[in-house]
């Protein structure tokens, strides 16, 4: 016991590399707090604060440091990749697609304003919410009417794209946090 509190103590680091040294207590905590990432992975697909997918990823290596987990390298890097992928993705497509479709950045800038007031407005306005902006953000960047219609499908397409992957990366995530966790406390 006194080498446990030592090491623990006056080698924080170095018990990370020491997993036999934690509790079932502490694998409790490391669960706990890898389901909140899980979650807040989840609900990062479509608010465009949180950052979803790599918190998502963080709730695989706060699993990683309990004692009996499954989780493989293989698995941990695949995730990993795909997070870093999705994440750039969803700052490139959006500027990408309305570009692609002769836009101007006030599409883009109306496009992300819609999505953040959308959220008011509940999953409609979610989904309504980008488009309408990009829409309004291209007007008032004078863009003729049908233009403007096209570079907002274009940046709705683009928004359902990368919220879609995210959700699904989301998702995906917070099965494998769940059935692991059930795993490690149910061993």
């Amino acid at each position: 016991m006194e080498y446990l509190i030592y090491t623990i103590f006056m080698h924080p680091i170095d018990s990370l590399f020491y997993l036999e040294t934690f509790t079932i207590a502490t694998a409790g905590v490391f669960i706990f707090i890898a389901i909140i990432f899980a979650i807040i992975g989840l609900a990062g697909a479509v608010v465009p604060v949180l950052p979803g997918p790599p918190v998502a990823f963080a709730s695989l290596l706060m699993l990683l440091l309990c004692d009996s987990n499954d989780i493989t390298v293989t698995q941990l890097l695949v995730a990993g990749v795909i997070a870093v992928v999705i994440t750039v993705a969803d700052y490139i497509a959006p500027i990408w697609f309305t570009k692609k479709s002769g836009g101007s950045k006030s599409g883009t800038y109306g496009a992300t304003i819609g999505l953040v007031l959308g959220l008011f407005f509940g999953p409609i306005g979610i989904i309504a919410g980008p488009f309408l902006g990009a829409f309004v953000g291209e007007l008032l960047a004078k863009t003729p009417t049908d233009k403007a219609f096209g570079v907002a499908c274009m940046t709705f397409l683009a928004f359902m794209l990368t919220t879609g992957s995210k959700l699904v990366y989301g998702i995906v995530v917070f099965v494998m946090v769940c059935v692991e966790a059930w795993d490690i406390i149910f061993k």
